[in-house]
């Protein structure tokens, strides 16, 4: 089913009113009519199910048919500090990391990072960035779009990461898989957690030495040398799989309606 984000704003009663590009894509790319459903979220933790009551030229009118609240979240919020990659291997990430269950996704120029943003390329990569949390959250039935951040030094990533219950930088030094196993089962209660992963080359000593001292611990994830677009995705995975409870056994929602299809 067509899955659209609004602001709390454009729920009114039994309404609620679309704008903006969505307007296009709900008439125009999947020519859609009245009397067609669709699901929508309000970014705050609110699902509706819901019927097109009307198609204006800028605005589309929905009838609210149910609601509940999202129960998609994981309890706990991930951070993914990800040093800058070359070439267009952020959007993969940002994409991957918004299904796997991210809060935020926050780039970070390290010591190793080889990618050079002026300040208009910064703001065109963030807005082709937001945009493809955007659509990976529509595409994964989240209740809420992750933020991507705008880029970072190392420095400031850490002052980010220390409001944090806990943080983790995976790393190839760092003791075997029994430590990483006891390392990843403290982290089940905690609210949120920093996740650091590297660019091409990944930390240089240093910069593992200060994220220790600012209170980071490393881990394994094997024997392999992963690549940056792979590492993050990997702990997240893990973490997903550890974090997530069982208020969701893969049935639908009691008021949520079970319907055939997927989001496009």
């Amino acid at each position: 089913m067509p899955r659209f984000f609004v602001q709390p704003g454009q729920v009114d009663g039994q309404t609620i009113t679309v704008t903006g590009n969505d307007v296009n894509h709900i008439k125009n790319v999947l020519r859609m009519s009245c009397g067609d459903t669709l699901s929508v979220s309000d970014g705050c933790g609110r699902d509706y199910f819901c019927t097109i009551h009307e198609i204006g030229r800028e605005q589309i009118y929905l009838h609210i048919e149910n609601s509940w609240d999202s129960y998609v979240e994981l309890k706990t919020k991930l951070y993914l500090f990800q040093g800058l990659p070359k070439g267009d291997k952020m959007e993969l990430i940002i994409q991957k990391a918004v299904e796997l269950g991210v809060s935020a996704v926050i780039p970070v120029i390290t010591a190793r990072t080889i990618v050079k943003l002026d300040e208009k390329k910064t703001g065109k990569r963030l807005a082709r960035w937001q945009s493809v949390a955007e659509s990976a959250a529509k595409q994964s039935g989240r209740g809420l779009i992750p933020q991507v951040a705008a880029p970072v030094t190392f420095k400031e990533a850490l002052t980010m990461a220390g409001t944090m219950d806990a943080c983790i930088m995976p790393y190839e030094r760092a003791q075997g898989m029994d430590a990483a196993r006891s390392l990843v089962d403290g982290l089940k209660g905690k609210k949120s957690i920093g996740i650091f992963i590297g660019p091409e080359g990944g930390f240089t000593p240093d910069e593992v030495a200060a994220a220790q001292a600012a209170g980071a611990k490393t881990m394994t994830l094997g024997r392999r040398i992963l690549r940056t677009e792979t590492a993050g995705l990997a702990v997240l995975s893990i973490l997903m799989f550890e974090l997530e409870d069982d208020a969701c056994d893969g049935r639908a929602h009691e008021n949520e309606p079970i319907l055939n299809g997927r989001n496009e």
